[in-house]
């Protein structure tokens, strides 16, 4: 289970773009995610900044489980979130009702944490379809950072837990910390290890010796739809303020 969990964390680490609705629908809801992409990141930057100006603990990302909520539910309304935030605001505020929600049984959120889990694991990997796996190149790098990616965390987890210190030992305790937060979540190690293979290991060639060059994963979903502004305008005409790029 542990190692489950830690597949669905490296493979759902891009959800600021998975959970605006990539999974929404099986056809072509995915092409419009790029328009509103830009949108979504702005957001979310104005939110750290009011977050980093109230003194909070960690700054405000988009929550992985709406990625299976979105499949599941086949909603992506804001009006289904601002509803969902009112509901949260009464609970918590009242909460002789927010007990009901935690008197619900064990079982049955493990359940629905399987179902949405697997939504989450394919929404990451749903990415990699833009490699081209032909390759040998391409097989080795995603191959290799994901094993990485998995035993080099495990590794310095199970050291930590035998000596009770990090693997790196220096005279320096901030810089111990700073590798051990890096080495000890999976995402990063894939992603370091990925982007590093991927300049160094020069690419194939084709039959005529030049060098392939492919295609701009992002160039599929630039297509453009009629009813753009209707799903993703931001409200009270803040999209002329924070046009999309």
């Amino acid at each position: 289970m542990e190692m489950f969990e830690e597949i669905v964390d490296s493979s759902s680490r891009p959800q600021d773009v998975s959970a605006l609705g990539m999974d929404i629908d099986d056809d072509d809801e995915g092409d419009r995610v790029t328009h509103a992409r830009e949108d979504c990141e702005g957001t979310l930057g104005i939110g750290w900044l009011l977050d980093g100006s109230f003194g909070t603990a960690s700054g405000s990302t988009v929550s992985v489980e709406n990625v299976g909520l979105l499949a599941l539910t086949r909603s992506g309304s804001r009006r289904v979130v601002q509803i969902s935030a009112g509901f949260m605001l009464f609970f918590g505020v009242f909460g002789k009702f927010g007990a009901i929600l935690a008197s619900i049984p064990l079982p049955i959120i493990a359940a629905l944490q399987c179902v949405s889990l697997a939504y989450e694991t394919s929404a990451g990997l749903d990415l990699l379809q833009f490699c081209n796996f032909y390759k040998l190149r391409t097989k080795f790098i995603v191959g290799f950072s994901i094993f990485m990616g998995l035993s080099v965390p495990q590794y310095f987890n199970g050291y930590m837990g035998t000596s009770g210190c990090c693997p790196v030992h220096t005279h320096a305790n901030w810089f111990d910390k700073f590798v051990e937060i890096i080495f000890t979540s999976p995402a990063t190690v894939a992603a370091m290890i990925a982007m590093f293979l991927d300049c160094t290991i020069p690419p194939g060639r084709t039959d005529n010796g030049e060098i392939e060059i492919e295609t701009d994963w992002w160039e599929a979903f630039m297509s453009a739809f009629e009813e753009d502004p209707e799903f993703y305008s931001l409200p009270l005409g803040l999209s002329e303020c924070f046009p999309s790029v």
